[in-house]
């Protein structure tokens, strides 16, 4: 059944080694890590003392310093980034219709560092000290609030909780909205700030983060056979998109098309892929087919690629089963190695990657890639940027809990 094409009109970043696109892009294209020892809080008793934290970070030229207070990092990083997009989406609040412009943002844990800190003060101070702002600075679902009640986007409005799929599925899922004539337009990505101290002590505690804290620029390896973990980043990434015609009666820039979007679940275990990426496979699958294309047609995956021992190589299987001798031409490269994961916001700052990748048909690539890993064979565009043709490109999440998530994002045309 042929359908209207959505679009892509607007990006908007905060990333480890980016405060905004232009930042951010020419930062993963020079191969730029932004992991560093953490500075937001003593980890000296910690497994662990590095991630990716924004630097340089600004809030104040977007907002009031009086509303920051007021809000949890998460919702701060989901603002900001969204006015990135927001403005280069050049959308006149006066001319559209905002009843027909939605959001859809995906979160991983909302805003820990504020239930942190709350109840930090309940033990130590009494309950009389918890913060009246403690619920609606923490609840998840608030920073999609904050985004509707700042530029009165009166649609739909969800927040979707699928781990490290969050952001993925909920650029999907806000797809979906559009498809079904729900909205015209709608906001969508993903926003985590979660560099805190009983985040870095559960994942390190698990074994999942990198420990390799003597170079934090080098800790995050994804492919690689020395490899010993993920390092972990936050930040938000956001998009515009809208239908087609949308974008054209307006007169918006079209930056690409998102073409196609699949998820499934592992029904595996809570932690651990399924054994060979077969739920993976089955995701990649459907967002090609959703796309109308065929497995020959992608170009360049931006893989997960977290840098711990099963998903890079249980996603490695993955590819290499669905796409078969085409791997022969396909480009796979991590982001991961230079922001680290962002949690349910990984998928959002990829997504804008991969968009950068079309516009400029240029793939970022796999720092730190030194010795590859005999179970990992394809090819992770090692340490250096490559010029490449990019028509279509599949942006990889996999979460805990077995969730997988692909978006299929097209050169448009």
């Amino acid at each position: 059944m042929s359908r209207e094409k959505i679009v892509i009109t607007g990006l908007g970043v905060l990333a480890p080694n980016g405060n905004n696109v232009n930042d951010f892009w020419a930062a993963c294209t020079a191969g730029k890590s932004g992991i560093a020892p953490i500075t937001y809080f003593d980890s000296s008793n910690h497994r662990v003392s590095i991630a990716g934290e924004l630097t340089d970070f600004q809030p104040e030229t977007i907002l009031d310093p009086k509303e920051i207070r007021k809000l949890d990092p998460f919702s701060v990083y989901a603002i900001v980034a969204t006015n990135e997009a927001v403005e280069m989406a050049n959308i006149d609040l006066e001319s559209i219709n905002l009843d027909r412009v939605g959001v859809t943002i995906g979160t991983g844990v909302g805003g820990i560092q504020t239930l942190e800190e709350q109840h930090s003060a309940l033990e130590n101070k009494g309950a009389r000290r918890v913060s009246p702002q403690f619920v609606p600075k923490m609840i998840a679902n608030i920073a999609g609030g904050h985004l509707s009640i700042r530029w009165g986007f009166r649609g739909p409005n969800q927040t979707v909780t699928s781990a490290c799929a969050s952001a993925t599925d909920a650029i999907g899922m806000a797809m979906r909205l559009i498809m079904v004539g729900d909205a015209d337009m709608m906001i969508c990505g993903g926003t985590e700030a979660s560099v805190t101290p009983l985040t870095i002590a559960g994942f390190a505690n698990m074994r999942a983060l990198s420990q390799s804290c003597n170079e934090p620029t080098k800790a995050s390896r994804p492919f690689e056979k020395n490899r010993d973990g993920f390092v972990l980043g936050e930040g938000a990434g956001m998009l515009v998109i809208e239908t087609e015609s949308h974008a054209k009666n307006r007169g918006a820039t079209i930056l690409a098309e998102l073409a196609g979007y699949g998820s499934t679940d592992d029904a595996f275990h809570v932690t651990q892929p399924a054994v060979g990426g077969v739920g993976a496979l089955k995701a990649m699958e459907r967002a090609i087919k959703d796309a109308g294309l065929e497995t020959t047609d992608i170009d360049y995956i931006n893989a997960h690629g977290t840098s711990t021992l099963f998903n890079d190589r249980n996603e490695s299987a993955a590819i290499s089963t669905l796409f078969g001798d085409h791997c022969a031409k396909l480009k796979v490269s991590s982001t991961k190695s230079m922001t680290g994961h962002l949690l349910g916001a990984a998928g959002g700052i990829e997504a804008v990657a991969s968009v950068k990748a079309i516009q400029d048909q240029l793939l970022p690539p796999t720092i730190n890639y030194d010795t590859p890993d005999p179970d990992c064979t394809l090819d992770y565009v090692p340490n250096t940027a490559q010029h490449h043709k990019v028509n279509a490109i599949l942006s990889n999440t996999f979460g805990f809990g077995g969730h997988n998530a692909v978006i299929c994002i097209r050169k448009y045309v």
